[in-house]
């Protein structure tokens, strides 16, 4: 079964998992609800997430700017136009210039489609995806989140998240990998709404990544 969530419903499964989860209900309380972030599933999007590893998020959107300006569409056709040296003027790193290529080519070649994405469950997806170079879990959990809508997931490989877990929880440093995804198992079926709670409580804090009550140690 898929489950996804939207602009209409995300609120109130916000509400539906806060009154099962103090925690998430104390987010809720003091810094109100995360925002409806989307994105299309486009070519575009996938760049977009590619450009955003391990980096800012000013750094990559300074990115896919300049790569805007330079194809006026970001199109996987116009993309593989640009040279290399066109590529780094877009701040567009030798590896993400690697990733961005081939995802392209497999686009151009049909072996990724992303208009059958929709109708996939979100194991598929995750294959699709990951049998990709340059494409790991992060990056295919944040696509899923943001241009699918799917509300099942909870992605584990995010700092933020993993952080704002920790926090909220009040969880050991050395905790497992293993250990938070159990603890991440009692927000079934809407993982992905827990995960964008969290987000919203790192981003509220800044520097801080607690709530009253929380120790920051």
């Amino acid at each position: 079964m898929i489950h996804q969530f939207s602009a209409t419903n995300f609120q109130s499964l916000c509400d539906e998992l806060a009154a099962k989860d103090p925690d998430l209900q104390k987010i809720i309380e003091i810094y109100g609800y995360p925002p409806f972030w989307s994105r299309q599933n486009t070519f575009e999007s996938l760049v977009h997430i590619i450009l955003e590893q391990q980096v800012s998020l000013a750094a990559a959107n300074s990115a896919l700017n300049k790569l805007r300006e330079a194809v006026q569409e970001i199109t996987a056709a116009r993309i593989l136009l640009l040279t290399d040296e066109e590529m780094r003027a877009c701040y567009v790193s030798r590896q993400k210039n690697g990733y961005i290529r081939f995802l392209a080519e497999a686009i151009l070649s049909g072996q990724l489609n992303l208009e059958e994405f929709p109708g996939l469950p979100d194991d598929a997806i995750r294959a699709q995806l990951v049998a990709l170079k340059g494409i790991g879990h992060w990056t295919a959990d944040v696509y899923m989140i943001s241009a699918l809508h799917r509300a099942d997931i909870f992605p584990i490989g995010d700092l933020a998240a993993v952080n704002a877990l920790k926090r909220v929880k009040r969880l050991p440093p050395d905790i497992t990998r293993e250990q938070m995804l159990e603890i991440t198992e009692q927000w079934k079926p809407y993982r992905t709404i827990a995960a964008k709670l969290l987000w919203h409580f790192y981003l509220s804090t800044p520097g801080k990544q607690t709530l009253p009550g929380v120790p920051l140690a």
